[in-house]
This record gives C-alpha cells, sequence and structure tokens, in this order.
C-alpha cells in the first residue's frame, strides 16, 4: 500500500513538473530554429541554429533596452526594499493610533488592478515630467511594490524578540542604528524574498512600461520583445521572439536558483530561534 501512494505521489510530481517545464523547453526549441522548421511539432532538437540569437544580439537597441530593464528593477527593488524596512520598523514597533488600519489600508492598495489606476498614474507622471524615462516606471512599479513589501517585513519584523531591541536602547543605539545594524541581518532572509519578487515584477512587467515609453531607447524588454517585428506586416518572427524570451528568462532562473534557501527561509520563518 505504501509502495502504490509512492508512487503515485511521484507520478503526480513528475506530471506537474512536466507541465510546469514543458512550455519553456519548447520556447527554447523554437528559438533554434528558422524558416518552415518553426511551423514543424518537433519535441527534440534536430539542429541548434543560432541565428535567431545573434539577430537578438546584433539588434542596436535589444542590448539596451535589456540594460534598461537592469537599471529599472534593480534601482525599484532599492527604493522598495529602504522604504518597507523604515516603514515595517514603525509599524512593527512604535505604537501609534490607527496603525492596524494604516496596515490594512496599505495591504488593500496592492488589491487595485494596474489598469484601474493608469490614467490617474499616467497624469501624475506628465505633472511630474518624467514620462518616456526610466524613473516613470520605477515610480510607478515602486508604488504597486510597497504594499506586499511592507507587509511581509511588518510580519517579519513583528515577530523578533522585543529583547535584541530594549539592549540596543539600553546601549544608547538610535531607531537608525537598530534597524541598519541589528534589524537588517535578521531580516536578511525576508529582504531577499521580497527583493527578488519585486525584481521579477518589475523585471517583467508589460502595461505601464508600453504606457509610459515612446521611444525604442527608453522600452524595457517585454516591450521590446512584444513590438519585434518580421520582414513584412505580416509576419511574427517566432524564432526570435522565443530567443529573446530566452535571453531575459535565464537570468531569473539563476537568481531563483542562487536564493533558492533564502525565499524558502523567508517565506517560512516568523522570527528567530533562542
Amino acid at each position: 500500500m505504501d509502495t502504490i501512494k509512492s508512487a503515485g505521489f511521484y507520478l503526480a510530481v513528475a506530471v506537474i513538473v512536466l507541465v510546469a517545464v514543458f512550455p519553456f523547453y519548447y520556447a527554447i526549441l523554437t528559438s533554434f530554429e528558422t524558416g518552415t522548421a518553426l511551423f514543424e511539432v518537433n519535441y527534440v532538437p534536430s539542429s541548434l541554429d543560432w541565428s535567431n540569437y545573434a539577430t537578438i544580439l546584433n539588434n542596436g537597441t535589444f542590448p539596451r533596452n535589456v540594460l534598461n530593464s537592469l537599471f529599472v528593477a534593480a534601482t525599484t527593488v532599492a527604493f522598495a526594499l529602504f522604504l518597507a524596512v523604515t516603514a515595517s520598523y514603525a509599524l512593527a514597533r512604535v505604537r501609534f493610533r490607527g496603525r492596524g488600519l494604516l496596515l490594512m489600508t496599505i495591504l488593500a492598495v496592492s488589491m487595485f488592478p494596474q489598469i484601474a489606476v493608469l490614467a490617474g498614474l499616467f497624469e501624475l507622471i506628465r505633472f511630474l515630467n518624467i514620462y518616456n524615462t526610466p524613473w516613470a516606471m520605477i515610480l510607478s512599479y515602486t508604488i504597486f511594490t510597497l504594499p506586499f513589501t511592507v507587509w511581509v517585513l511588518t510580519t517579519f519584523m513583528r515577530d523578533l524578540p522585543l529583547e535584541i531591541e530594549e539592549a540596543a536602547i539600553v546601549d544608547g543605539a538610535t531607531p537608525w542604528v537598530i534597524i541598519t545594524k541589528v534589524f537588517l541581518p535578521l531580516l536578511w532572509p525576508a529582504l531577499v524574498t521580497t527583493g527578488l519578487l519585486a525584481f521579477i515584477g518589475a523585471w517583467n512587467e508589460f502595461l505601464f512600461a508600453l504606457t509610459f515609453t515612446s521611444s525604442e531607447t527608453t522600452r524595457t524588454v517585454p516591450v521590446a520583445i512584444a513590438l519585434l517585428s518580421g520582414a513584412t506586416q505580416h509576419e511574427t518572427p517566432w524564432g526570435t521572439i522565443m530567443a529573446a524570451s530566452v535571453l531575459v528568462t535565464v537570468p531569473l532562473i539563476a537568481l531563483v536558483l542562487i536564493f533558492q534557501r533564502k525565499i524558502v527561509a523567508g517565506l517560512t520563518a516568523g522570527g528567530v530561534k533562542g
């Protein structure tokens, strides 16, 4: 009976892994195909044609789009974590009237769909004169990233032992010293988790990147991939699109594999032992 249960469990795991991995595998397979081979169903590559990757890498704007995405995502993470750490300290450690209501309001903000605030955010960006610049996307991404980041870090910081903070206060530490020297090392798993999720969200975001940019040199990779065109207006360059998608997805997979232990710790741990 145990053998049957074990076999069924591993079979279910194999099916889930196959369903999750197969689209990415087929995208990689398609990225090595050109011409009529794109429309043939093949599950095993017969040959590897690197011309699609050469086309993308030799594209004058695509490397610039990758750098734009890297700058926007990294800056968004930096701003979001800085604001979230300071806000979570106030929400978790400082007692003031309406703290619970404020925390619930922050969480409620994250429930608004992007399209619902697109018009208002567009007017704000036009007013700040940052339209068609990376700062337009950084502002919008930070606004949508902060609620989740603040909520996770507040929950994590609230469970840290109060004695640690009291000992630092007795030693004459200021709130800023407590945050940077005492809490940050303990918040490392949560920071990695929220930072990586914020980076992935900013890297893959499409709606704001499409709306707030108008030139090829300021676009990020999702918009650049969506606007790739073939030799004619009726041709969709699937091979080139898949090659570009693989190139921008591999770094995300590498980051997840590198920080997977910290991610699990950040999602499961609620405090410290001892």
